[in-house]
Order: C-alpha cells, then structure tokens, then sequence
C-alpha cells in the first residue's frame, strides 16, 4: 500500500491547479475558487519553516490570487497539530464538506470492457461537461480537468444524451477517478458501475493498476458504491481555515 504522502502527491498531481507553488514539500494552490483540492494548501511533508511561519506563507499565496486560505491536512498527520496551534480551524462549512475519505483499490477488481454506450475517451463528447461541471465551463474548470498527459474523459451516451460522467487522470500507476455523477433520471439503473467498470479498463490500458478516489465523508452513496468494486478507505484529510485571515 503507498504512504498517505506519496498518494496525497499523486493526487494532486492528477488534479492540477491553475497556480501551484512549492513550500519546502507543501504545495500552495490555486485555481479561481473550483474545488477545494485545488485552491488549498497541501500540507503533507515538511514545509522546510515553522508550521506557523508556512501558513503565513499560505494566506499571503492565497490573497494574492483571490482566493480563501485554505489547509489540506490529512487526519493525524504531523502536521495537524501544528495548523490547530497556530489558530486554525476545520472549515466545517466547506461546501463539499470538511472532512474526505481517500479510497483505494485494484483495477483488476473490477475492470471489464466498455459496454456499447460507455465512451471513454481523450477529450469530453458534447454534454460531458454539462454533467460534470457546467455546460460553459470556466478557465479554472477547464485547466483542471483538461490537464495531464494521460486523461480520459468517460460518458454514458445513449440517444445522443450523457446520461453519466466522469474523469479519470493516470499519475505513475494511479488512476485517479473523480466528477462521477449520474443524472437524477437515470439512476438507480447501474450505469455508474458500469462506467466504473470501463474507466478501470481504460486505467488497465494506460498503465494504472490502483486507483483513488476523493470522497466526502457525507457522500454515502459514493462511499458505498466505491466499496461494492472492491475500495477501502487508505486516510482522511480534511479542510482548515484562519480564524484570523
């Protein structure tokens, strides 16, 4: 099994902001406010400064390029400590949540071929954005979820319509998976497993044999489907604010 580090930058590696800035091994980040994984400080590793003196470093980051400060810090990690010490709070307000779980899993487990209407492909079909984002995506949302050398863009089509969406993004041999959704209408009918089924065999294809998936605590549906293919909860990570920023 990886080490939370090594996964945690593999993730973020698989999930790029638009500005990105190394703090000795924390990474400042930033990407116009889309997701709190790219617009945070991921504080795996030693900041090479003070704890204090690196969050310092971090709101001053985020106030010159617009955004909220914000710390990634996983659950029972050195660091943690150390953000609450220097008067930081979990931001239990976060939209999607202040605490995730970060899954893992076997490809093998749970790859099979594509069905008929499974499109996986290196570029979004027409719709996948409405589904996974929003029909006019933002600069920031395009960045994100465009960048990578090996990224595909799964959908569920059938009468020209996506019924269902999702990214996956290859880092070394991880397959990160995000922006799962089905819309209201067609579910309940199997086409998440079954375009999970598709990415993993795609992941296969490009070298991947494990995959991540970032998921909100309070996302049970999500939480439960990932552990039916075989996914098991590797750590948590959750979201800190500045009481004082």
């Amino acid at each position: 099994m990886q080490g939370v580090t090594e996964l945690e930058r593999r993730c973020a590696d698989a999930w790029p902001a638009v500005v990105e800035r190394p703090l000795g091994q924390w990474r400042l980040r930033a990407a116009g406010g889309f997701t709190g994984r790219a617009n945070s400080a991921l504080t795996t590793g030693d900041p090479g400064i003070p704890v204090a003196d690196a969050l310092v470093e971090v709101i001053g980051f985020a106030t010159a390029n617009g955004i909220k400060p914000a710390a990634h810090v996983v659950v029972g990690a050195p660091a943690e400590a150390g953000v609450a010490a220097a008067g930081w709070r979990v931001d239990v307000d976060h939209p999607g949540g202040a605490e995730s779980l970060v899954m893992t899993g076997r490809l093998e487990g749970f790859a099979s071929p594509k069905a008929v209407d499974v499109d996986i492909s290196d570029s979004p079909v027409p719709g996948w954005w409405e589904l996974a984002a929003q029909p006019d995506p933002t600069p920031a949302q395009r960045h994100v979820l465009t960048s990578g050398d090996r990224v595909g863009f799964g959908a569920v089509v059938r009468d020209g319509r996506v019924l269902a969406a999702v990214r996956g993004a290859v880092v070394d041999d991880l397959l990160h998976v995000a922006r799962l959704a089905v819309r209201p209408e067609a579910r309940r009918l199997g086409l998440a497993r079954r375009l999970m089924a598709g990415l993993a065999a795609w992941g296969l294809d490009q070298g991947a044999t494990t995959c991540a998936l970032q998921v909100a605590e309070h996302n049970e549906a999500a939480i439960a489907l990932y552990g039916s293919l075989g996914c098991v909860e590797h750590h948590r990570y959750r979201y800190w604010v500045s009481n004082h920023a």
